[in-house]
């Protein structure tokens, strides 16, 4: 009697044993499916400097003076040089580079008295810690005097400081030119900036 009943016993558990060894369904994968063990999906986990909806700050000073975009006024008919126009090329290409940060290309197109009444390094003073710069050049006048013309115009510049303070600077920006006298250099018969009048205002 023993016998019989450890011999129904043994059958009973390899029936049981062959029954969780066959596919869940139809499908050939469904048993190598059932019998993987399934992982957990990661979870992300956001770094310390992000946050849900918040885009990441952007660092005013990045592209600072890396001389890129090259600022330099596409060259004129020496017919166009001469005149307003030349001046103003020489006035929108200072303009852009203070704006797109190129403080350096900017001071470098400035004429030697220009740069003699400020240093390079006191021009970036001037303008680094604002974010958002915009330089507003509308029509100068033009005048002559002494074998040379000159050019002047209102100028004004806004931007605003890391703790929000909107600053603007204003004044007249004096741009100037040796008349076709003969001697003259070539740096001389270009229109470069002669004073600068930028006060806070």
């Amino acid at each position: 009697m023993n016998n019989l009943i450890r011999r129904a016993m043994l059958g009973s558990a390899m029936a049981l044993a062959a029954c969780q060894q066959q596919p869940v369904s139809g499908d050939p994968d469904a048993a190598a499916q059932a019998s993987s063990t399934a992982l957990p999906a990661p979870v992300a986990t956001p770094s310390a400097d992000s946050s849900p909806g918040t885009a990441a700050s952007v660092d005013p000073a990045e592209g600072e003076n890396d001389g890129l975009p090259d600022v330099t006024p596409a060259p004129l008919t020496p017919e166009a040089a001469r005149t307003e126009k030349g001046a103003r090329a020489n006035l929108l290409a200072w303009a852009r580079g203070i704006e797109l940060r190129e403080f350096d290309q900017a001071w470098s197109l400035m004429g030697d008295a220009a740069r003699a009444q400020i240093s390079k390094q006191a021009f970036n003073r001037m303008f680094a810690p604002l974010r958002d710069i915009t330089v507003a050049v509308p029509a100068g006048t033009m005048e002559g005097a002494a074998g040379s013309s000159y050019y002047t115009v209102p100028t004004l510049v806004t931007g605003t400081r890391a703790d929000g303070t909107r600053t603007t600077l204003k004044g007249g920006v004096v741009l100037r030119r040796v008349n076709d006298v003969p001697g003259a250099s070539a740096e001389q018969l270009a229109w470069r900036i002669e004073r600068l009048g930028l006060k806070p205002d």
